[in-house]
């Protein structure tokens, strides 16, 4: 406790630093490209507090929503590279929507990554009355019926949507995709058994789970979750070697944002992300602390733009 007292005291030095060389110590703005109340809102926030005790300087949320996040994240895209402008940076606007149509910015040319924060693990739900016991017995059943299920998803080419369909790819499933308008009346159809089964986040699915709504059949990550107690990793109950995978969030910023304000960041929100009470804060909103810095996180975004982009090529996704 004291080593992060004293390395926040430091970063406060660092910043007054920063001010005598041109960076006045004025409040810096968290861009989050989601309306309040959405998961990045909610992460968005908690980081947004947490910074401002670190740094010493206000961070401001500010809600630029739209478009599937990509509004909020063009204007960061187009903000100027001062450090003063952060991005609450997710799946969807970064890494899905760039491989699925035509976006204003550039993810690579446009952002420098300053560290990822966490991952939001998928949980595979059904209703109660669904005929299978376990995962083993779901994926046998909707096997041997082709055609005959359903699976519910968030909106076409929604991050969830991408994670069904590779599922279902490594699983060997042949199903129907029922797209809806967010993952609540998405989930609200499976509780009524409209439609078969879903894989959405823990947030979504979860409370669901615990008041015997929907019955939870695995994990799309590959270790057990805290987040998800006694729902073992899909990976592990039906031996899909790889299929490791959920919704992250991080912090990026302007290209051409100097490297040592970049660093600065990155070093604070390192800072954030061990406190012990901005991990219980980011397990109520179904995030899992999974701190990656800046060139890390490089390496990891361009894993899943890979990874991503065989999903959509694979399952001939595209948005009319």
């Amino acid at each position: 406790m004291r080593r992060i007292v004293l390395f926040a005291a430091a970063l406060v030095l660092s910043g007054a630093a920063l001010a005598q060389q041109g960076y006045p110590n004025r409040p810096l703005r968290m861009v989050i490209p989601w309306p309040p109340g959405q998961a990045t809102d909610l992460v968005g926030r908690v980081l947004a507090l947490k910074l401002s005790e670190v740094l010493g300087q206000s961070v401001v949320p500010d809600n630029r929503a739209g478009a599937g996040g990509m509004i909020g994240t063009d204007f960061v895209a187009k903000s100027a590279p001062d450090g003063y402008t952060l991005l609450a940076a997710s799946s969807g606007p970064v890494t899905v929507n760039p491989l699925l149509q035509k976006t204003a910015y550039d993810v690579d040319r446009d952002f420098v990554p300053v560290a990822k924060v966490g991952l939001s693990p998928y949980v595979l739900v059904t209703n109660q009355s669904f005929p299978a016991a376990n995962a083993r017995e779901f994926v046998a059943l909707v096997k041997a019926n082709p055609g005959k299920y359903s699976f519910a998803s968030s909106g076409t080419g929604a991050t969830a949507h991408l994670i069904a369909e590779w599922f279902n790819a490594f699983a060997e499933l042949k199903v129907t995709h029922v797209p809806y308008k967010g993952s609540s009346p998405a989930l609200t159809d499976v509780v009524g058994g409209q439609v078969a089964y879903a894989l959405e986040t823990v947030a979504a699915t979860m409370p669901l789970v615990r008041s015997g709504r929907l019955r939870g059949y695995g994990i799309t990550v590959a270790n057990p979750t805290p987040l998800a107690p006694g729902i073992e990793p899909l990976a592990n109950s039906l031996g899909l070697t790889g299929f490791d995978v959920g919704a992250w969030l991080g912090v990026m910023v302007p290209a051409g944002t100097p490297k040592p304000i970049t660093d600065r960041l990155a070093a604070a929100v390192e800072t954030v992300m061990k406190s012990p009470e901005t991990r219980e804060r980011l397990a109520t909103v179904g995030l899992e602390v999974d701190y990656r810095p800046s060139e890390e996180f490089a390496r990891y975004l361009k894993e899943q733009q890979t990874r991503f982009a065989e999903i959509i090529r694979k399952g001939g996704i595209r948005i009319d």
